[in-house]
């Protein structure tokens, strides 16, 4: 006959499994429970797809911020230095004799409007149209060799993005949240803050999902726009809103035991639950009135006499709020696409270049240089990897008949900053006219890999199986540039 356990036997037992149960909660929370990942495809629970998944190899960064101009911001008159430009400006450009670009025939050989002055204790070159930016010249990690597939703007967009110049493939920041999930589940794990004037060209391609599931698409609003139906209805007060939304947690819950295995519905019930826990989170991260006046000032979002600049300040506010919060990926525009308003609201600068970048340079200028150091004061580029891009590049002439460059997608400027690259670095270089990258030449798909990889990423091994097809972000290209990483660059656990 088996003996009773005495009393303090039980307690001790109890205690234990009570423990155990807590401790596998824990680690199911923290991912620790995720079947192998060697196929290098993250194992997702439908009933919370956001949740923190594991890496490939040791991480350097938990957190990406992309800053996108979009429009096809200069490198000529902005990162990339060419002493022989100026030297030769108002020339013919040699071996360029009747060359043909996007809009037609080149003029001659421009120097920037904008002196270029070295910068920091590295000394680097950098033009006075951002000097805000200029002075951080020592934290950033420039490649000045990039190359694109494409010199249009949509397309264009779209390949640096998505790493494809068609529409419905994956964005960047839904490759990373598919695999990674995210650290704050009450908000999206994937953000894109859209200028103040509009969306960017290629639209919400920008930050689609493609052929990933929905969840992870970015979720757009700004600062100024935020996101719709999220407050409670008229007539309701809280109690009875969250009283609500509990009662139908559990008709979703229940409903879900009738149909065990269903992916897809349990899938929908946790975008829902997001949503309803958005209506607290979402107005909290976007309220910038607890921002001191100290802050809005060096941000410039108090400026009343640029409006433009405030709004895009405030955006640049709401970022960081976003990155201290956990959001794993941030896409952060500016610039926007205006029928019938070119150079009025984005880099686009075919015209008239002096005045149309005298007026975009101020708005990104001084907003920008706060976010970064902003993110510095505060520790956050420790664990941030920050990213600056845009589309494609310009050329050294000018257009025949005009006084702006056209596109050039064979060499142009994106730099990086933060979590696990080095800087003051410089990788890559164009010719002596900032016409072709022709020193360690770099395409989309490297940098994008280079990203995945401080991520703790393998861009071979992260793939979708779509279409008869195993899609990852870089397609079949792609290497990761192991000469901007810290140390060894390898991450490897």
């Amino acid at each position: 006959m088996p003996q009773k356990p005495h009393r303090r036997a039980f307690l001790s037992e109890t205690f234990a499994g009570l423990s155990g149960v807590a401790l596998a909660s824990l680690l199911q929370r923290e991912g620790a429970f995720a079947a192998d990942y060697s196929s290098g495809k993250p194992v997702i629970d439908p009933s919370r797809p956001f949740a923190s998944r594991p890496t490939h190899h040791r991480p350097a960064a938990e957190n990406v911020l992309v800053i996108f101009c979009s429009g096809a911001c200069s490198q000529i008159d902005t990162f990339d230095y060419k002493p022989e430009l100026i030297k030769r400006h108002g020339q013919a450009m040699p071996g360029a004799d009747e060359l043909l670009t996007f809009q037609g025939e080149q003029g001659m050989l421009t120097k920037s409007p904008w002196e270029f002055k070295p910068r920091g204790e590295s000394g680097k070159m950098v033009s006075d149209l951002l000097p805000q930016m200029a002075e951080l010249a020592d934290d950033m990690c420039f490649i000045h060799s990039l190359t694109s597939k494409t010199n249009t703007h949509g397309p264009g967009e779209n390949f640096m993005s998505t790493g494809y110049t068609l529409d419905g493939f994956p964005s960047m920041g839904a490759w990373a949240t598919w695999a990674l999930g995210t650290e704050n589940e009450n908000l999206p794990s994937y953000v894109a803050i859209s200028d103040p004037r509009g969306t960017p060209q290629a639209s919400v391609n920008n930050w689609g999902p493609g052929f990933l599931p929905a969840a992870f698409q970015g979720t757009e609003f700004n600062a100024t726009k935020p996101l719709q139906n999220l407050q409670i209805p008229k007539g309701v007060d809280e109690k009875t809103d969250a009283a609500t939304r509990d009662f139908l947690q559990e008709l979703n819950r229940q409903h879900l035991k009738g149909f065990p295995g269903d992916t897809e519905l349990a899938a929908r019930i946790s975008s829902y639950e997001l949503a309803a826990k958005m209506q607290l989170s979402v107005p909290e991260v976007t309220d910038l009135s607890t921002e001191t006046a100290a802050t809005l000032r060096e941000y410039g979002a108090d400026d009343s006499s640029q409006p433009l600049k405030a709004k895009f300040a405030n955006n640049c506010i709401l970022a960081r709020r976003l990155i201290e919060q956990g959001v794993r990926f941030v896409q952060l525009f500016n610039g926007a696409y205006q029928t019938g308003g070119e150079g009025v609201s984005n880099w686009d600068g075919h015209k008239h270049i002096l005045d149309q970048y005298s007026k975009h340079g101020p708005v990104l200028d001084q907003p920008c240089a706060a976010l970064l150091k902003d993110l510095k004061q505060r520790g956050l580029l420790e664990k941030t990897l920050v990213v600056w891009v845009t589309e494609f590049g310009r050329m050294p002439t000018f257009q025949k008949g005009a006084s702006g460059r056209d596109h050039n997608p064979d060499g142009f400027t994106a730099w990086m900053m933060g979590a696990g690259v080095k800087a003051p670095f410089t990788y890559g270089a164009t010719d002596e006219f900032s016409y072709r990258a022709v020193e360690n030449v770099a395409t989309v798909y490297d940098l994008h890999a280079t990203v995945l990889h401080l991520l703790g990423l393998d861009h071979e091994k992260l793939t979708f199986y779509h279409n008869g097809f195993e899609r990852r972000l870089t397609d079949v290209h792609g290497h990761v540039i192991q000469d901007v990483l810290q140390g060894d660059g390898r991450g490897d656990v």
